[in-house]
């Protein structure tokens, strides 16, 4: 870990004020380069895409009717790995909840954050090949809710715990010793059943074991994703638990914490970044306005921490803490999100034979997509919103996201290719897509 990341005090929210990077860390940062990118290519001068905007309309009415048919009454949850836990209908949270009786409210949001921390950063492609095959239920699932029910059972069966007598954690002495091959055998991988990106899953698995050791030696917290639940909600200066906490605040602490985990390499101020990309058009401006030199042409996403920072508002809330301003955090710019945006016309590469080619996430052709996908949702969810006759109050971008566009993505790829794959291909390790 760097020298600066050390010097950043520990133990509460306050820390990820103090980040170095923090105004990079936030949401609105990111908005504000997608934007910027945005803006170039509606001038004209991207050698990659084009927009049309013509087509925004026909996006906002198939996300407004897939929300309709999924959800009549539009109580629509929010966009979470939780969702991916309930495939056929299956209370698997009950499940885990009855494991618990003895366990107090602390304890089992710490337990809550273990698991969701651990599903998420598992939840990288699957391929369209793999399935996972669930005892008890007869279920085969594939892609995101495989991988999810997977990692949950799991998780249920102490797999990441290294506590005799206590399966619900994931600590860092277990984690650290995380391995491709314990991987193969919680997602039921094999030379006829194969999932991809194993290697990757494992090795980022192992570096947040490290992690968490060293944040625990720091703060005299437990070694388990389940302190960033604590730092979360501990209001520094008092010791008291906090009663209300931002989605910013949340995604600033995962950002703080988790940041030397990721393995892009990108590093700024001898801070490692993570899912930050270089990006000719992306500017300088800052989440304040203000302008800076440092991480000019720098275009954060955060996708999987905005991802896992969904997944643990229902934690949070479940533990008794409010969570304000969820709109703050961003659409996530990922193939079912962006796929749809491409499938539908809104994103037009200049030349179509560049959807054939395999990409690598570094390469402009992929930042630019996944900035224009960040800004567009924006405007799709306003257009949702408008025909469901809903506020932004009442339908957050969370609940959009559900509804929504993801559903959206996955179903015009299953209309356009065999097997719904993705309208592009990204080399990945298993660790940002």
């Amino acid at each position: 870990m760097s020298e600066l990341a050390l010097k950043a005090p520990a133990n509460s929210l306050q820390a990820a004020r103090h980040h170095p990077l923090h105004l990079l860390n936030d949401p609105a940062t990111i908005r504000v380069r997608c934007s910027a990118i945005l803006d170039a290519v509606e001038r004209g001068v991207s050698a990659q895409f084009s927009l049309d905007r013509s087509a925004l309309p026909a996006v906002a009415e198939r996300v407004a009717a897939l929300t309709l048919k999924r959800f009549p009454d539009l109580h629509i949850p929010l966009h979470s790995r939780w969702r991916h836990f309930e495939p056929g209908g299956v209370d698997r949270k009950a499940e885990m909840d009855a494991q618990m009786p003895g366990l107090g409210t602390m304890e089992q949001a710490r337990a809550r954050f273990d698991l969701t921390v651990i599903s998420v950063l598992l939840d990288a492609g699957a391929g369209g090949q793999w399935t996972y095959s669930e005892a008890g239920t007869g279920q085969q699932l594939g892609r995101s809710e495989g991988l999810g029910v997977a990692s949950f059972r799991a998780f249920q069966a102490g797999a990441f715990s290294s506590t005799a007598g206590q399966p619900l954690r994931a600590d860092a002495s277990a984690l650290q010793k995380m391995d491709a091959s314990q991987l193969r055998t919680v997602f039921q991988s094999s030379p006829t059943n194969p999932i991809v990106g194993l290697e990757g899953r494992a090795s980022l698995l192992a570096r947040l074991g490290q992690v968490l050791q060293q944040e625990a030696d720091r703060s005299g917290l437990q070694a388990r994703p389940g302190l960033m639940f604590d730092r979360i909600v501990t209001d520094a200066s008092t010791g008291q638990t906090r009663a209300e906490v931002t989605a910013a605040d949340i995604l600033r602490e995962l950002l703080q914490t988790l940041a030397p985990i990721w393995p892009s390499g990108n590093v700024i101020k001898g801070v490692p970044v993570g899912d930050v990309w270089p990006h000719r058009w992306a500017g300088n401006q800052l989440a304040d306005g203000s302008a800076d030199a440092v991480t000019a042409g720098w275009v954060p996403f955060h996708k999987l921490s905005q991802w896992l920072s969904y997944s643990l508002l229902e934690p949070l809330q479940w533990a008794g803490v409010q969570v304000t301003g969820l709109d703050a955090l961003t659409g996530l710019p990922e193939y079912r999100n962006g796929g749809l945006l491409l499938d539908a016309g809104v994103i037009r590469p200049r030349d179509p034979r560049l959807l054939q080619r395999t990409w690598k996430p570094a390469d402009e052709f992929i930042v630019e997509w996944r900035a224009l996908t960040v800004s567009l949702l924006d405007d799709v969810a306003a257009l949702v919103r408008l025909r469901l006759g809903k506020t932004a109050d009442e339908l957050p971008l969370a609940c959009i996201l559900e509804g929504g566009t993801w559903a959206a993505g996955r179903e015009i790829a299953a209309e356009l290719r065999e097997g719904g794959a993705p309208p592009l291909t990204i080399d990945s390790d298993g660790t940002l897509f």
